[in-house]
């Protein structure tokens, strides 16, 4: 399945977003997380095989502009309906994974009668005393494969694409390489992930289904059961031998659970 993208003007002109764009049928929006999103990610190429996909990179990722104006929750919510309102989509299916899982909630709690199928992939946005989510801006990049995956080996060799996360340049280059995009996600996540989202989760109307996988020790499954809790009639999918990087590890179990929307 190819992928393409454009530059897509939002906001009246005031600055553009990098879109990527594939497949056929229903329309569906996909919200990346914190690592963002590259044209040739093969759960882009999976959501393809069922629907026509919208990915929109967050301004501060790859060429998307506008970071700097966008200084809270609320704002980036109503970007992304920007977004959604320059394609000329009308009420898409909305899925989003981690930070886009957040976004995507508070899209729906918002404006709950311009959502009315959401996919909630490991979304940050609650805090449990009991289950603190990890602080990642604070680990160093060979730390964060056991974090994000259930398989470590395999998610070293996804975040590196064969580098060496001991090889100085590389790491050096790693490191520059990430810090833009993560700056523009501190903002929503950091010192944790709570923006009083839990408040507002009785709001969202659409039909939901909430997905995790089994080993996440990002977002801990006990998220999944407090997100189920808040949302009426959601839908909890867990998902085997997959960590919060399950896109990545069980796309062909993720794309299953998202067509209960349908």
């Amino acid at each position: 399945m190819t992928v393409g993208s454009h530059l897509l003007e939002v906001a009246g002109g005031r600055h553009k977003i990098r879109v990527f764009e594939a497949g056929g049928g229903r329309p569906l929006v996909f919200l990346h997380g914190a690592g963002g999103l590259t044209e040739d990610s093969p759960f882009l190429a999976a959501l393809a095989r069922r629907w026509r996909v919208f990915a929109p990179l967050l301004p501060g990722y790859g060429d998307s502009e506008g970071a700097d104006g966008l200084r809270d929750m609320l704002a980036v919510t109503l970007h992304t309906f920007d977004v959604i309102d320059a394609l000329g989509l009308d009420r898409p299916i909305l899925v989003g994974h981690s930070l886009g899982g957040m976004i995507a909630a508070e899209m729906a709690a918002v404006a709950p009668r311009e959502v009315e199928r959401l996919g909630l992939i490991a979304p940050a946005g609650l805090w449990l005393d009991a289950h603190p989510v990890p602080d990642l801006f604070s680990k160093l990049p060979y730390e964060l494969p056991a974090l994000l995956f259930h398989d470590a080996a395999l998610g070293e060799r996804m975040m590196t694409a064969g580098g060496d996360l001991d090889d100085p340049k590389f790491l050096e280059a790693f490191i520059i390489r990430n810090t833009r995009q993560l700056a523009m996600a501190g903002k929503l996540l950091f010192p944790i992930p709570d923006r009083g989202l839990d408040e507002r989760l009785y709001r969202i109307r659409a039909k939901t289904v909430l997905i995790w996988g089994d080993s996440d020790r990002v977002i801990p499954p006990a998220y999944g059961d407090a997100f189920g809790r808040g949302i009426p009639g959601a839908e909890l999918v867990r998902i085997p031998l997959a960590g919060h990087m399950v896109i990545v590890e069980q796309p062909d179990a993720v794309v299953p659970a998202l067509a209960r929307l349908e």
